[in-house]
């Protein structure tokens, strides 16, 4: 029997009118773990300024921590240092001297014993007018007779003379100290009417130029190898930090520490050495100055002058501190490169 149409078989279920739901996607699993970061330029700079605050601070506590071998150490630094820097005072002092020598060194132009004073003062002022002259002074015979009585203390054996043997003269000062300057200047001052003879005597001058090139060559030569003993001493030392902290450098160049992060911490340990010293050096200086001020006085004062033994200004000070440090900071790198060049991790 047919059905009819548009019924539904008996039993049949219901057609639902819903949409049908997408099939749900597999949630992925949230990730887990270390994210790779770029750090930035200014928390580089800080994390290496606090390192470098750190080593400088733990390498000063270590030389605290053993003070007598340290200060021993500072104390051939100190003493490597005091010599040339006694003999750059030295010269300093010789080129104050060489100054004063160069205000005195002088011409001096003698007239003929006929001239009178009135034409004396006239070849005077012909002599100032030349361009390489500086000043000039007139001694006239009288003045010229009483310096020399009073130099060689016989005014009376020359009481009884009836006229005086001495011309007048004049004392110049050149512009320039250079031999060849002042001999063509001498010749020149020869060939004014009225002048019987001019004397020059610069040998004194050069010989002591000579002593200051002298010594001013000695004084680098003994400064280079009194320097490179400092880098001697404190690279030695150094070297035995280096071997006593082996195991420790070992262990940390296996967690991938770099050559620049082990060097840093003996790197300003011989700063404060080469610091340490220079300080000592300056005291040293300070007791010799103190010491031998007393008898060099004496001793000028003997010969009728006044010296003072020359001591360092704060610049000077400053520029020794800053040399003994950096032969410190040297010799330390040295030493660390070389010997960091043979240390392998295991």
């Amino acid at each position: 029997m047919k059905r009819p149409t548009g019924q539904k078989p008996k039993g049949a279920a219901p057609r639902s009118t819903r949409p049908r739901a997408a099939p749900q996607q597999p949630q992925r699993p949230a990730q887990r773990g270390a994210r790779a970061q770029q750090p930035r330029r200014s928390s580089r700079l800080r994390a290496w300024a606090r390192h470098h605050r750190a080593m400088a601070l733990d390498s000063l506590q270590r030389l605290i921590r053993y003070p007598l071998g340290n200060l021993l150490t500072m104390l051939a630094i100190a003493i490597a240092l005091v010599l040339p820097a006694a003999l750059w005072l030295t010269l300093d002092s010789a080129r104050l001297l060489d100054a004063e020598l160069d205000d005195s060194a002088t011409l001096t132009a003698y007239l003929e014993i006929s001239v009178e004073l009135p034409e004396a003062k006239r070849i005077e002022q012909a002599v100032s007018a030349d361009e390489a002259v500086q000043g000039t002074r007139l001694v006239s015979a009288e003045q010229g007779m009483a310096d020399f009585q009073q130099s060689l203390g016989v005014e009376d054996a020359l009481s009884g003379l009836d006229d005086n043997p001495l011309p007048h003269s004049i004392v110049v000062r050149p512009g320039s100290v250079d031999p060849e300057l002042m001999q063509a200047l001498a010749e020149r001052l020869d060939d004014i009417a009225g002048v019987d003879e001019v004397r020059l005597d610069l040998a004194w001058v050069e010989r002591l130029r000579h002593l200051a090139a002298l010594g001013t060559r000695v004084a680098l030569a003994l400064g280079v190898l009194f320097g490179l003993g400092v880098l001697l001493v404190v690279g030695n030392t150094i070297r035995l930090s280096v071997e006593s902290r082996r195991r420790e450098i070992e262990v940390v160049m296996l967690i991938g520490a770099t050559h620049a992060f082990v060097r840093r911490p003996f790197l300003y340990s011989g700063a404060w050495y080469g610091f340490g010293g220079g300080v000592l050096a300056l005291g040293l200086l300070s007791l010799g100055n103190h010491w031998l001020s007393l008898p060099v006085a004496a001793l000028a004062e003997s010969y009728g002058a006044s010296f003072s033994l020359p001591r360092l200004d704060f610049t000077g000070s400053t520029i020794l501190l800053s040399c003994s440090t950096l032969l410190g900071w040297l010799g330390a790198w040295l030493a660390v490169s070389r010997h960091l060049a043979s240390i392998r991790p295991r």
